[in-house]
């Protein structure tokens, strides 16, 4: 199922794109060298066989984890003959090239320098660090991105049909094809490698051989890997989420630790959940724990920085965590309580002052005349009315005496009493 040309090749819109570099290399018949970053099954190998077939070069293949300098030299040395030879140039493909020692990226140069091959050299790490600066500067770079649920999906619908795939031999139910588009995860290899082993699973229970239906028991099957029930916009979406928050609130880290393995399983967006737990550290937790809300930030940007699987370490550390931190819904119920006072009307007049006091004419008007500063005040906090008459007693934060709270409701309740003119 290896696309044959651009126009087959599933994903990376903006490497087919007219005019692109990659489009102007291969139908152009430009001789320039490549290096391709990016995720497993990505097409960084089709992209090197497309660029051989398309232009008529001979193409060659060598694997960094097999191939030393000996082999290297050889091979550019084969692509030098048959240039002089034959006219034919050759497509030098490199597999991992960050595998490759300095000595054994060193032997590539001559190569490409000389224009003996045409080398596309392949890598899932950043070239910046794992390939040296001559053979970096002498190649057009270019970025590959993981691919889509849908690109897959579609990479897969072709494969059934394909006379190269599955010929139109099998049908394919679609919580079947559903759930080997989460197990690939973007890679279009492991893909097919599903899709393959299931229909192989089929033709061997069939008592007809070839043909069948390929079941979502079939694909659980041949991926050895049960489905996920998970609708990402469906009941089991939110039915799971809801299911996960309750469990962190309710301080049971272990179903906390089950609902968060079901998402990530199902292909849930990691993001979404980060984001959840940033909620629930205000909502839940508060000033119980006032490392909550820093520890689910920091795991919002850790997923956002190192993306999956990884981010499922993070995830998990940020749900144990909060699960198990002592809980408060006191900053919940004052906002709630505030704005339900501001919604009722109880909108008085900012006390003169407090007002700003920085304006030609303000303190004609009294604005700040008799303001007290805080650190001029004893413990620094003044005793002075901060809040407008109509909600003057007005008592919305309500700590518990849960956690770190308990130091804070001892504290707020001095303060308050300073503030109010009710002693210390």
């Amino acid at each position: 199922m290896r696309p044959r040309d651009l126009d087959e090749l599933v994903g990376q819109p903006q490497l087919r794109a007219p005019g692109s570099p990659l489009r102007q290399l291969v139908e152009g018949d430009k001789a320039m060298s490549l290096l391709l970053w990016g995720p497993p099954g990505t097409g960084k190998t089709t992209i090197a066989s497309i660029l051989s077939r398309q232009t008529g070069r001979r193409f060659v293949e060598i694997s960094a984890v097999s191939a030393g300098v000996k082999e290297v030299r050889a091979a550019i040395e084969a692509a030098r003959a048959t240039l002089v030879g034959a006219g034919r140039e050759t497509v030098l493909f490199v597999d991992e090239v960050h595998r490759f020692s300095k000595a054994q990226q060193d032997a590539l140069l001559p190569g490409v320098e000389n224009r003996w091959v045409t080398l596309v050299a392949a890598t899932t790490e950043n070239p910046s660090f794992s390939v040296i600066s001559p053979l970096l500067s002498r190649s057009l770079l270019l970025r590959l991105e993981s691919l889509t649920d849908e690109d897959v999906r579609v990479l897969l619908e072709r494969a059934v049909i394909d006379e190269r795939g599955l010929a139109g031999e099998y049908d394919v139910e679609p919580d079947a094809l559903d759930h080997i588009v989460r197990l690939a995860g973007g890679d279009a290899r492991r893909a097919l490698t599903y899709l393959e082993a299931a229909a192989g699973a089929v033709s061997t229970s069939s008592t007809g051989g070839q043909g069948g239906s390929i079941t979502l028991e079939a694909a659980e099957a041949a991926a050895d890997q049960a489905a996920v029930r998970y609708d990402r916009d469906g009941d089991q979406h939110y039915d799971v989420i809801s299911a996960f928050i309750k469990s962190v609130r309710g301080s049971d880290a272990d179903a906390a630790l089950h609902y968060l393995a079901r998402m990530i399983e199902a292909g849930e967006d990691p993001r979404f959940i980060a984001r959840r737990l940033m909620i629930l550290a205000s909502e839940d937790i508060g000033l119980a724990d006032p490392m909550a809300l820093p520890t689910a930030v920091a795991a919002a940007q850790t997923v956002q920085l190192i993306g999956m699987p990884e981010a499922q370490l993070t995830l998990a550390h940020a749900t144990i965590a909060l699960a198990v931190a002592p809980k408060s819904n006191a900053v919940t119920t004052a906002i709630g309580a505030a704005i339900g006072d501001v919604r009722a009307g109880k909108i008085g007049t900012v006390p003169p002052h407090l007002r700003d006091a920085h304006y030609p004419g303000a303190k004609k008007l009294g604005h700040g005349a008799t303001y007290k500063y805080s650190h001029d005040e004893p413990f620094g906090v003044a005793e002075q009315q901060y809040a407008p008459d109509v909600v003057l007693d007005a008592e919305y934060y309500q700590p518990t005496e849960l956690g770190a709270e308990a130091a804070v409701k001892q504290r707020w309740e001095r303060v308050r009493r300073i503030i109010r003119g009710q002693g210390g």
